[in-house]
Order: C-alpha cells, then structure tokens, then sequence
C-alpha cells in the first residue's frame, strides 16, 4: 500500500507515487495554490536592505 500524505492545499490523503500533481492531491488543488502565489498570497521573509536618506548635498 503506497505511502500517504496530506495535501497542502485541502488536507485529503494524497500520495507521492504515481501522482502527477504531487504534492497535491489533484489537478485542482495544485492549480488554486499556483493562484495564491500568482496573487501574493503567500510571502517570505526578508531582510530588506536600509533605506538610504534622501540628503540634498
């Protein structure tokens, strides 16, 4: 019996073998979480670099 997962988007079981949406488990699930980024949904961490003062010199 293959190895099962929950899926990141739903939470169902979701396998990695023979799965072609892996690490979902389907079509769909992969196509909403590809949203959410294309959305800026998610975000990572930075450190962003200090701003410069504006100086009239």
């Amino acid at each position: 019996m293959p190895k099962t997962f929950a899926c990141p988007r739903c939470g169902k079981p979701s396998t990695w073998e023979g799965n072609p949406y892996r690490p979902f488990c389907s079509e769909r699930c992969k196509l909403i979480d590809l949203g959410a980024w294309a959305n800026d949904e998610y975000k990572l961490p930075t450190q962003d670099a200090p701003q410069a003062e504006n100086s009239e010199e």
